[in-house]
């Protein structure tokens, strides 16, 4: 039954809800609250059991914590809203056991599109291996005829294949064999020499 609370400041009245709240197996007591009064003793009285409730279903307290205080605020912001006021302790473990089960979708989500770990990074010491040998092979191809280097630079740099490097030099693909085979062969001895 609704009714008028005065308003100190001379104002008008505020519309005020009448509910009954249960205090432990003393019975229920009818209270005259607002919307503040109303969330803020449901909070005092059944927030740890709410965020025990969202823990053992979110398996993390700081995450059950947020999960209990969003359906306290989702309360406090709809209290007008609610229809039976005498049933707000059972709207509010609905509401955390749906924020649960919603934090829950989200977590498989993330988990499933996460990205996968990157391989272990090489040591810098093979970091600085591979900087010498590629120095060293650079070197060593700067050392080959051109139309070796050039066979070797389109097969194994570009990628190319036989008729693709045949095309861009202008030469036959038995030249192009040719000169990837002698190219391997000259780098090869080049590249004993220096180590």
């Amino acid at each position: 039954m609704p009714f008028r609370k005065p308003d100190d400041e001379g104002g008008r009245p505020t519309d005020v809800t009448e509910t009954l709240v249960a205090r432990g197996t003393a019975g229920a007591v009818a209270v005259a609250w607002d919307a503040d009064q109303a969330v803020t003793a449901l909070y005092s009285a059944n927030y740890r059991s709410l965020v025990r409730l969202a823990a053992m279903l979110v398996r993390d307290a700081g995450t059950a914590e947020e999960v209990v205080q969003d359906a306290f605020v989702a309360m406090h912001g709809g209290w007008r809203r609610l229809r039976d006021p005498d049933k707000a302790l059972s709207y509010l473990r609905q509401s955390v056991v749906n924020r649960s089960r919603s934090v829950l979708r989200h977590r498989a989500v993330v988990e499933k599109y996460a990205p996968k770990g990157l391989p272990d990074a090489p040591s810098a010491e093979a970091g600085a291996i591979g900087e010498l040998e590629r120095s060293a092979v650079i070197q060593a191809l700067h050392r080959l005829p051109t139309r070796q280097r050039e066979a070797l630079v389109l097969r194994y740099y570009a990628d190319l294949s036989e008729a693709e490097i045949a095309q861009t030099m202008g030469i036959s693909r038995g030249a192009v064999k040719s000169h990837t085979a002698r190219g391997m062969a000259a780098l090869r001895n080049i590249l004993e020499q220096f180590t």
